[in-house]
Formats: structure tokens, C-alpha cells, sequence
């Protein structure tokens, strides 16, 4: 279900799925994957025998705990969360954890995509730190930039392509020094990871960090923050690191020492595609549908 001209229903319609904007009678269980759909879901279903299920996809704390509270207790039957620190999150603003089932989301594992770093303007030489999400606080796109000014004078072959648009977007292409680049929103993922030396991700919150897994599933190494779902994501040492979130220092620290050791690097990106084999689209689905199959009898 969902606004019949939308982006979604043209694309589901392409893949012979019918779209419809009201809940059908004959529906048994209604997955919701967002605060606004889950309302909408629960006045729909209202009185009914339908079961709701929604999947929790942040990880920020509730504005009004006690609202939220009383919406995931009391208009679905059942939640997933992306990542543990979501399932935590809910647990504490006082969401009973019965309810609560830890669902990782999975990628299905790309064939290896041709280098072609000319289209994004980099050159082979470079040692190329790639970055992809909204530009927002926090995502962190200003720990970037001020670590890329950090790794200029030891790393001058380093550039940090940010990819992605948001509302800061603008306010960090202004401050930004001369070895940052931004593409914009990247639709080609494949080929834009293929230009990559080395993958970053220094959210200050992130519920789970899907990019961060299509990077290492692509055999790209992935320095991230110790934040939210990431540690769950990467495990320092096998395809990645963990910096803390909002260090710029460490950030560029740990980017200069993964350049250091071009051997190391290549191991580490090994490591990074056999880990991201651990979050299959295959396991969410038979997850997914497990968690489905306790609210149908």
C-alpha cells in the first residue's frame, strides 16, 4: 500500500506487484517501515483481525518519550529492529522487549563493477576515501571534512569524495578544502564504490548503516563510528575499523594508517566481503518471515 503516484507504486507496478492505497479485507498482516505509515496502518486496520508489524529504522531518542512509548506498545503487534542499539533504544523509552525482535538488514552480493574513476573526476594515483548519505549533523560529513584538512600534509595523495545530497550539503561544499569533492546524489552505487580506496562513515547516530555494508560488500574496507548499529557492522580488525564518533583526529589517524600498508589494505578488503556475506537478503527474508508467522495462526 501506498500513494498511487509515487516513485514506490511505479516501481512495484513494474515488478507485478499490485498497489493498492487502502488496506485490502483479505489482508493478514500490515508491515509498516516508518512513524507516519504506522499510523496510517492502525486507522486502517482499526476493530480488525489484521496483525501490524513495523520495523524501526532509526536509532535517535523519541522527542516525546511517552507518546512513543504508547505507540509502539499499543498500535502494533509486533516490532523489528534493524540493529541491537535500536532494539536498546526502544527497550529504554519503556517499549516491553517481548514485543522486539533484532532483524539486521540485508544486501544481496554485488558481482565486482569496472573501475572507472575518470567519471568522478579522480585519478589513479589518488588514494580515494569515499563517503555516501544525506547530508545532515548526523551523519557527520563535517568529521570528514575537517579530517581530510587533517591528512593533507601527511596523505597529499588523499581525496574524499562525499556523495549524497541533504540540507547541509551546501554549507560543507563552502568550507570544505581543496581535497573533498561532491558528486551529488550517486545513482550508479556499483560504480561509484569500485572507485574506492577506503570507505567512511562517521555518523554521530546510525540505527544500522546500510551503505557501510554495500561499501564492504563491494570489497571496500570501512572505517566507521562507534556509533549505533555500526560496531555490529564492522569489527576492527576483519574489513574495517571503529573510530569515536565525532573525532576528526582519530578519524584521520586511523585514514593514514590504512594507507600506510597498501598489503594490509588489500587483506582488510577481503575481510570486508566475506563479513557483509553475514547479512544476507536471504537470512532477513527467512528472519522477516519467522517473526511474521508468530502473529499468524
Amino acid at each position: 500500500m501506498c500513494p498511487p503516484a509515487s516513485a514506490l507504486a511505479a516501481r512495484a507496478r513494474s515488478a507485478g506487484f499490485p498497489v493498492e492505497k487502502l488496506v485490502p479485507r483479505t489482508t493478514e498482516i500490515v508491515h509498516a517501515h516508518s512513524g507516519r505509515a504506522q499510523t496510517i496502518a492502525f486507522w486502517q486496520t482499526f476493530g480488525s483481525n489484521v496483525r501490524r508489524v513495523v520495523t524501526r529504522h532509526v536509532a535517535f531518542p523519541p522527542k516525546n518519550p511517552w507518546m512513543h512509548r504508547l505507540k509502539y506498545t499499543r498500535t502494533c503487534d509486533g516490532i523489528i529492529a534493524v540493529s541491537d542499539a535500536v532494539r536498546r533504544g526502544l527497550i529504554d523509552s519503556g517499549v516491553p522487549a517481548a514485543k522486539i525482535e533484532t532483524i539486521h538488514t540485508g544486501i544481496e552480493m554485488p558481482e565486482p563493477a569496472p573501475r572507472d574513476r575518470q567519471r568522478f573526476g579522480l585519478g589513479e594515483t589518488d588514494f580515494v576515501i569515499g563517503h555516501m548519505g544525506a547530508f545532515t549533523h548526523e551523519k557527520g560529513q563535517d568529521v570528514a571534512v575537517a579530517a581530510a584538512a587533517l591528512v593533507r600534509q601527511s596523505l597529499p595523495q588523499a581525496k574524499l569524495v562525499l556523495a549524497g545530497d541533504g540540507p547541509l550539503l551546501s554549507e560543507f561544499r563552502r568550507s570544505a578544502p581543496e581535497n573533498v569533492t561532491f558528486p551529488g546524489f550517486v545513482s550508479d552505487r556499483a560504480a561509484f564504490f569500485a572507485a574506492l580506496d577506503l570507505f567512511i562513515m562517521p555518523s554521530r547516530s546510525e540505527a544500522w548503516g546500510l551503505a557501510t555494508l554495500e561499501a564492504m560488500a563491494h570489497g571496500v574496507p570501512v572505517i566507521a563510528s562507534d556509533a549505533g548499529g555500526l560496531p555490529e557492522i564492522v569489527e576492527s580488525g576483519n574489513g574495517g575499523w571503529l573510530v569515536p564518533a565525532g573525532d576528526p583526529a582519530a578519524l584521520a589517524r586511523a585514514i593514514t594508517a590504512a594507507a600506510s600498508s597498501p598489503e594490509s589494505l588489500r587483506t582488510q578488503a577481503q575481510r570486508a566481503r566475506e563479513r557483509a556475506r553475514l547479512f544476507s537478503v536471504d537470512r532477513m527474508v527467512e528472519q522477516t518471515e519467522a517473526f511474521y508467522r508468530r502473529f499468524v495462526t
